[in-house]
């Protein structure tokens, strides 16, 4: 089991110090980089299900977890300077968010895809567990993160800038930035749900031959 494993490791490790090195680099003005592949983890994850089932997938969510909170630990070692103080590149509000959003919706995505696995169409499983999975990665980080109710975890570091109110996007309702950030982040991780579905497929086909 141990070298089947290695593949999907290594594939969620490389998605992980990717996402948290492109999120640092902006994609207009409501994403970054990291936006886009930070969902292929997902998709590592439901692939692992599919051929080997919910115990690998398991593990190979708990190795990118371990990577996750490497990235974290060194992120906080890595001082920015800006209006006139320093401050660290991974705060403790963006560490705890990450690494719990990132528990919590690999996780779900396991359980459910690993009860949907028998039932309907091949894609019910991998679309419905990633959809779920997704929106709970979304909420958790950015409420966290950069919300006003997390601001007693780390009065230090109060993300002023993610707690301004602007027009929803630029052009809906006034919410707080940090409300448009996670929305645009939730939209990309829908539409890069349905496309993971071609590879999934294609990739699912090829390990399940390998394995009998």
């Amino acid at each position: 089991m141990t070298r089947f494993l290695l593949p999907g490791v290594l594939a969620m490790a490389a998605t992980v110090v990717a996402s948290n090195i492109l999120v640092q680099f902006l994609l207009g003005d409501w994403l970054t980089w990291g936006a886009l592949t930070y969902p292929v983890a997902f998709l590592v994850t439901d692939v692992m299900n599919r051929v080997y089932g919910p115990e690998a997938a398991r593990r190979v969510v708990g190795a990118g977890f371990a990577v996750g909170v490497a990235c974290s630990l060194i992120g906080t070692q890595v001082m920015l300077h800006g209006d006139g103080y320093d401050y660290p590149a991974v705060t403790l509000r963006i560490a705890l968010g990450s690494g719990l959003a990132f528990l919590a919706a690999q996780m779900s995505d396991v359980a459910i895809f690993d009860r949907l696995r028998a039932r309907g169409p091949w894609w019910r499983a991998p679309l419905a567990s990633t959809l779920v999975g997704s929106s709970l990665d979304t909420v958790i980080f950015f409420s966290i993160a950069f919300s006003a109710l997390a601001n007693p975890l780390e009065p230090a570091n109060v993300p002023t800038w993610a707690q301004e109110t602007l027009p929803m996007l630029g052009l809906g309702p006034a919410v707080p930035l940090w409300v448009s950030l996670g929305f645009a982040d939730w939209m990309v991780k829908l539409a890069l749900a349905l496309i993971a579905l071609a590879p999934f497929r294609v990739i699912v086909r090829k390990l399940t031959q390998q394995v009998a």
